[in-house]
């Protein structure tokens, strides 16, 4: 049986194809019956050249083309055209169905995307609207900390007005109770000596009781800071344990919402399935961490 098949050339890792025309029994690269063209596709070039009279004609004959050469034929509109031939239109009517059929398969190739760039532009949107709703979030959580800043504020002014009545009170407390002793002691001073001077001594003696008790005082002053350095340092042990644990529930209770997209496979790539547990939200709608996280399911 004869095939229209390609036939390799060119050199390596740059291969170039012969459409040879050749007996289904020979090897690939052995003796062929016509070359009927050459096709491209890995130098700068990519290019198809065809002799569509001479491919038709062994169509006609009964050769039968390869798939890949089937599917060259077909792309190149070789077998539309014998199929027109066959439906008896003239030259005229199959070069403009042609034409119309070229430009619907050139604009179809413009308007389709590859399927790894389909995933970059869902990626990308992805991470736009991830990064919208962050900003949102910090510029509500902005605005409610002037107000929180705001409320202080006035809280702090109100409690100056008041410390400031109060102190303005306790000063006129005071010139009332010092003016009460200024009269005692011009009384005292008419009264006789010797009053004056057992007054004196009385005076000497709670000056005296006076000076001991600030001594004391100091004394047990001294000693409560070293009290207080030992129940200190129990206490920031107690702090650093609460504050590692807070971090340890902080990592567990983590969610996919709370990363970007790209973040978030990343996790669930470098993650075992235990530690992802509750990982993924309930309301997670990107596509990307989904496919991720269907992928990792099947891998477990």
């Amino acid at each position: 049986m004869i095939r229209i098949r390609l036939q390799k050339k060119g050199r390596k890792k740059r291969p170039i194809f012969h459409i040879v025309v050749a007996d289904s029994k020979v090897a690939r690269d052995g003796r062929i019956i016509e070359q009927v063209g050459r096709y491209d596709n890995v130098t700068e070039k990519k290019e198809v050249v065809l002799n569509e009279d001479r491919i038709l004609y062994w169509l006609d004959t009964g050769a039968q083309p390869s798939d890949t050469v089937r599917k060259i034929l077909r792309n190149e509109g070789v077998l539309y055209k014998r199929h027109l031939m066959m439906w008896g239109k003239n030259e005229e009517e199959i070069e403009a169905a042609l034409a119309e059929w070229k430009s619907y398969r050139d604009s179809k190739e413009d308007g389709n995307d590859s399927r790894k760039d389909k995933y970059k532009n869902i990626l990308a949107a992805e991470e736009k609207e991830f990064k919208d709703q962050v900003q949102k979030k910090a510029a509500k959580a902005a605005v409610e900390l002037e107000s929180e800043s705001s409320d202080e504020e006035t809280a702090t002014e109100e409690t100056e007005a008041t410390a400031e009545t109060e102190a303005t009170e306790e000063v006129a407390t005071e010139e009332t109770t010092n003016e009460a002793p200024a009269e005692e002691e011009a009384v005292e001073e008419a009264a006789p000596e010797a009053e004056a001077k057992e007054a004196a001594e009385e005076v000497e003696e709670k000056v005296a009781e006076a000076t001991e008790e600030p001594a004391t005082e100091e004394a047990v002053v001294e000693e409560t800071p070293a009290e207080e350095t030992k129940d200190e340092a129990p206490a920031e042990e107690e702090k650093e344990e609460a504050a590692e644990e807070a971090k340890a529930e902080a990592s567990s209770t983590e969610t996919s919402s709370a990363m970007t997209a790209k973040d978030a496979i990343d996790h669930i790539n470098n993650t075992d399935m235990d530690a992802l547990k509750g990982f993924i939200s309930d309301d997670e709608s990107r596509k990307t961490v989904l496919a991720a996280w269907e992928s990792k399911q099947s891998e477990g």
